[in-house]
């Protein structure tokens, strides 16, 4: 019998995955570079692989109704790659089963015998939170923060494939960090910090325009990365270095960009293993770092220099808190207008809600310092 190898590269690389605690967006690329497959098999195995992890709590739930003993890895995520097909790509049974059974091996009864009830039952899903595969904390802080509508909304657009956009010199980004990029305002000759810049996609587009840009991270390895995207993408105003945000070494500039360490709350599309990673606790820790970080940016800034603080997340404490906290702590920046539709007002700053314009989750807030 032959073995579906998409399938099976899918199943393998899931296993992988939960048993080393690899990123998905890291160990599938160069899994896919070594397997032969052509595009749309590549294509496929992507679907699977992202689409079982960001759905992995409602595939459990739909597999665990006719489980009655622990599954191995192996098995769990063959039945939640099953279930995943099933249910949301809306594959018929038949193929789903027999693939299935095809990679069972010992267990390929008890697939055939679960999936086979996966498909005869239509789901009566306990909550929301199961529905839409997320943890109960994500969905109740965005509930809070955004209200209910936004909130499933959001979270509705986030398990959907995003969108891929190609900028004309070739750098795959999100329109929406093009956006934040632009709300910068980098102009020719100007020198301008990135200190939060690894991959490199701000930077990158800010020294299009003739900006001097320093582009840091404090990993080497991610610096290396940045100046490597720099020079693929013919940023030549573009130096990258190595260096801590919280102790950046670097004399004043016109324009300062902090793109802060966070949640990530905003792209759990883009990262399907990001909902299952982040905890709660770890906001608190962000929301630290966050400020210590702009505390340290806020002194670069030239007088009558802007400052643009942004975050790829949707929670108020990463977001209209710093807010309030700048205002009172760092008295000597001014609000700059922020942008407009499909940017929604939030604070002093603005909010891209997923939904709006079909990409990531972001906030901005642009702050100009007195003098100058």
């Amino acid at each position: 019998m032959k073995v579906d190898r998409a399938r099976e590269l899918a199943l393998a690389t899931l296993t992988r995955i939960d048993k080393f605690e690899k990123y998905a967006n890291l160990e599938l690329p160069p899994t896919l570079g070594r397997s032969g497959l052509p595009e749309r098999d590549r294509a496929f195995v992507t679907e699977l692989v992202y689409g079982t992890i960001r759905m992995r709590r409602a595939c459990d739930w739909l597999v665990d109704r006719f489980v009655e003993r622990e599954l191995d890895i192996d098995t769990r995520n063959l039945l939640r790659m099953g279930a995943y097909q099933l249910q949301f790509l809306g594959t018929p049974a038949y193929a789903v089963v027999s693939t299935s059974v095809e990679l069972g091996g010992r267990a390929s009864k008890l697939v055939e015998a679960v999936l086979r009830r996966v498909a005869e039952h239509e789901p009566d899903w306990p909550d929301e939170a199961t529905r839409l595969s997320y943890p109960d904390w994500i969905v109740q802080r965005l509930v809070e923060d955004l209200g209910t509508d936004d909130a499933m909304a959001a979270l509705e657009t986030m398990n959907k494939a995003p969108t891929v956009h190609e900028r004309p010199d070739g750098y795959v980004q999100d329109l929406a960090s093009q956006w934040t990029a632009d709300y910068v305002g980098a102009e020719a000759g100007e020198r301008v910090v990135d200190l939060c810049a690894a991959p490199g996609g701000k930077a990158t587009w800010m020294g299009r325009t003739g900006a001097f840009v320093a582009a840091g991270d404090i990993r080497p390895n991610r610096a290396t990365r940045v100046r490597e995207n720099a020079a693929r993408t013919g940023a030549k105003t573009v130096a990258a270095f190595a260096g801590d945000a919280r102790r950046p070494p670097l004399r004043a500039a016109d324009r300062v960009l902090i793109d802060a360490p966070c949640s990530g709350l905003g792209v759990l599309r883009r990262r399907p293993d990001a909902r299952w990673r982040i905890k709660p606790e770890a906001v608190i820790e962000l929301e630290t770092l966050q400020r210590d970080i702009l505390t340290a940016a806020a002194d670069l800034v030239r007088p009558g220099g802007r400052f643009v603080y942004s975050v790829c997340t949707l929670i108020n404490a990463e977001t209209l808190a710093i807010d309030e906290w700048l205002a009172t702590e760092h008295s000597d920046l001014l609000a700059e207008p922020p942008p407009a539709e499909p940017w929604r007002p939030a604070g002093r700053g603005a909010r891209l809600l997923p939904q709006d314009a079909d990409t990531d989750g972001m906030y901005v807030l642009g702050l100009r310092r007195k003098g100058g």
